[in-house]
């Protein structure tokens, strides 16, 4: 029994010999992995023990070659920022490379490197800091998966790089700065293997050539946000297995075709920002799985294909800014149950909103602004529980703001409500009418621009504690401001320009805690948005698109009768980034405080009432854009700065202001002080007593009474005195 027992521990120990001897790494790799990690500057591996193969990221085959070497996301950084094709070069068994997500830099155009992993299959070095452009081909015919995205690369991409690639499936260099024409030689026979594609986010150029269609795998291609034109080629629609087509942002031109009908398997098309132009093909709706249709902000035209409300599978249709029309009464949304987005805006459709709408339970977002709809907010609007993101504004016929408002507020997912241009002429709903309110809790953006509204800003609007967002300018609004909009935790963005406010501006509304604390706004910080939202940062600007709520903080309350003093407290604001308080009739000296708002990029204190001069201090207002103070009472010299000399003289005129950039220029210097000099001596001869006058009347008196006092009071010396003119007037008439 005990020899068995002897036997059995020695099998084991021989068996892990065995073990150990079939692992342990080569010795030239593991120096060549020391010199690796010699070549980085943080942090450190614990690469220390004997045996390489149980290194961390490190995996050997059963004859001790490094097989696996995979570090991402762990902070590498290069000394010196040459990339280690050398110590790389020497892993010749290498299959997997994964150093993603790190800080690595250099050029990946080292031959050696390259030529020498004869065995790669997956190489992903996304998302680091690499230069350069490609090497000549890739390293390795068994290559399956190569991903560079997120780096810097630039120059071509040849055809060349990919003749070995018999077995690529994925290639993704987006994110980089790419250049040249997307290779057409891609997809050959040889590399029917190919599934996934991506170009975008780069500055590819000329035209998509064919070869698409020889791909005969292909999934998803994207290419988006690229300088590319001209059509799309024909060849692409025979790539049938076709799931994903992404090229938005391009300057692709010409109609879609007819025979996109073919790739069946479609689930996403996106030819957004483009130039498109034509009808729509009739049979889109074969497209049966289809999910994402995004065909915004193109040319095209003629009517909405109603084939497409067989897409039973589509969760957003997003086809704004185009110049589609028709009568929308005719499309039955009633079998799109997993219709989340429909976007609409900005084009010429006509009729009635189809009640068959609010059967789409899971609508997250409607938007038709911008149309000639006949719109009317129903009770049945309630059904779609998940409803976030409502924008019916500039259609024509809908009114009733008071009903509107007391539907809405049933909504209880609301966060974007924007109803521009409606209600024309009606009354803003008061407190007492609402006084029931208790809905929009969730609301962030409110639109009630250009209604054409009256009344005063009522006080339901100060239940809105996660409102960002307040537009109600261009209306016919009356009243004060209230001070409770400065209790308001989460507004920063605030428009009621061109209304006919009175009153002073509130010291209150200094105190909005998004824009006087930062980290009042890092807890906000960004609330996605279901649909893109659209700003103009200035009228003749092009809108930026975000897809999370954002607008500059912002005060315009220009185009008022607002009266009194700017107060001092708007210095507190210092994350404030527009101020507009043009056109009303604020009077006083401009609050030098005004300087503390370091961020500002649009003054506009125009056409009021102002005096004293420009503060010495906006020299230090160095992000203004726009500013303007023109059309006051303001004196003295302009304060010299770069910032404020580059405006046009027009941001100055109306006003008793000298120096650059208007014509008129102040006195110099010495001029100036010998005015003030003058000025001075003036004031002080002006001030002091005439001790000259004083003296001489002094003396006058004290002589005078000094004399006739006592001919006046003694009769003795009045006699002696008059006895002695007599014999003056003697002695003088005998001489003459």
């Amino acid at each position: 029994m005990a020899n068995a027992f002897i036997f059995f521990l020695l099998l084991i120990f021989s068996s892990n010999i065995i073990f150990e001897n079939i692992h342990a790494c080569n010795q030239t790799e593991r120096s060549s992995l020391l010199f690796l990690a010699l070549t980085l500057s943080s942090p450190k591996l614990n690469w220390t023990s004997a045996d390489c193969c149980n290194w961390e990221g490190i995996t050997c085959n059963r004859d001790g070659w490094v097989t696996h070497l995979q570090l991402p996301s762990k902070g590498l950084k290069l000394k010196g920022g040459i990339f280690p094709s050398s110590s790389l070069a020497n892993l010749t068994h290498l299959t997997h490379l994964n150093l993603s997500h790190n800080s690595l830099s250099g050029s990946l155009d080292q031959t050696e490197f390259f030529l020498s992993l004869n065995d790669l299959e997956i190489l992903d070095l996304s998302y680091n800091l690499l230069f350069g452009v490609l090497p000549s081909s890739l390293p390795s015919s068994h290559i399956r998966m190569v991903d560079l995205s997120n780096n810097r690369l630039h120059g071509a991409v040849s055809s060349s790089f990919f003749q070995q690639a018999w077995n690529l499936t994925s290639f993704n260099v987006s994110n980089n700065t790419f250049s040249g024409p997307i290779p057409s030689s891609i997809c050959r026979p040889s590399s029917s293997s190919l599934r996934h594609l991506d170009f975008s986010f780069n500055k590819f150029n000329g035209s998509i050539s064919s070869g698409l269609g020889k791909c005969s795998k292909l999934q998803v291609f994207r290419a988006g946000y690229n300088y590319l034109s001209g059509s799309l080629p024909e060849d692409i629609f025979n790539a049938t297995t076709l799931e994903e087509i992404s090229l938005l942002r391009n300057s692709l031109y010409g109609a879609v075709s007819d025979r996109i009908s073919n790739l069946t398997n479609l689930t996403t098309l996106d030819l957004s920002y483009n130039q498109l132009s034509g009808v729509l093909p009739l049979h889109l709706g074969k497209l049966s799985k289809l999910k994402y249709i995004l065909l915004d902000f193109n040319h095209l035209e003629g009517s909405f294909p109603l084939s497409l409300m067989n897409c039973t599978n589509l969760v957003e249709l997003r086809m704004g800014a185009n110049n589609f029309g028709g009568n929308i009464s005719m499309l039955n949304f009633s079998k799109l149950s997993q219709l989340s987005k429909l976007d609409l805006r900005q084009n010429n459709f006509f009729g009635i909103l189809p009640r068959s709408l609010y059967s789409c339970k899971f609508l997250k977002a409607i938007r038709v602004a911008y149309n000639n709809l006949e719109v009317q907010i129903e009770p049945e609007i309630l059904s779609l529980k998940s409803l976030s993101f409502l924008s019916l504004g500039m259609n024509k016929r809908l009114t009733n703001i008071k009903e509107a408002m007391r539907i809405l507020m049933g909504c209880k997912r609301l966060a974007v409500l924007s109803l521009q241009s409606s209600f024309l002429g009606e009354e803003m709903p008061n407190s007492v009418e609402m006084a029931d309110f208790n809905g929009f809790q969730n609301l962030l953006l409110l639109d009630l621009n250009s209604c054409n509204l009256s009344g005063i800003i009522p006080s339901w609007l100060s239940k809105l504690k996660k409102l960002l967002i307040l537009e109600l300018n261009n209306n016919r609004i009356t009243g004060s401001i209230p001070s409770w909009l400065g209790t308001l935790p989460s507004l920063y963005f605030l428009n009621m320009q061109f209304n006919q406010l009175s009153g002073e501006f509130p010291k209150e509304l200094c105190t909005l805690p998004m824009l006087v604390s930062g980290q009042a706004e890092a807890q906000v910080g960004r609330i996605y948005a279901e649909l893109p939202i659209y700003y103009s940062p200035s009228a003749h600007a092009e809108p930026l698109q975000y897809n999370y709520i954002f607008y500059t903080p912002f005060i315009h309350l220009g185009h008022n009768c607002l009266s009194g003093n700017i107060p001092i407290e708007i210095g507190q604001m210092q994350h404030l980034q527009q101020l507009d308080l043009s056109a009303n009739n604020f009077s006083g000296n401009i609050p030098d405080q005004i300087s503390n708002l370091k961020y500002i990029e649009v003054l506009d204190l125009s056409m009021n009432d102002l005096s004293g001069k420009i503060p010495a201090s906006f020299t230090g207002l160095n992000f203004l854009s726009r500013f303007n103070v023109s059309y006051n009472n303001l004196g003295g010299p302009i304060p010299s700065s770069t910032q404020l000399q580059s405006f046009n003289a027009s941001a100055f005129e109306g006003n008793q202001l000298c120096g650059a950039p208007l014509q008129n220029k102040c006195q110099t210097t010495e001029g100036a002080d010998a005015l003030d000099t003058s000025t001075q001596d003036a004031d002080t001869k002006e001030h002091q007593i005439p001790w000259f006058y004083v003296s001489v009347a002094l003396g006058f008196i004290t002589g005078f009474w000094g004399v006739c006092g006592p001919l006046v009071l003694m009769r003795r010396w009045r006699y002696a005195y008059y006895h002695f003119l007599d014999n003056v007037q003697d002695k003088f008439q005998c001489s003459m």
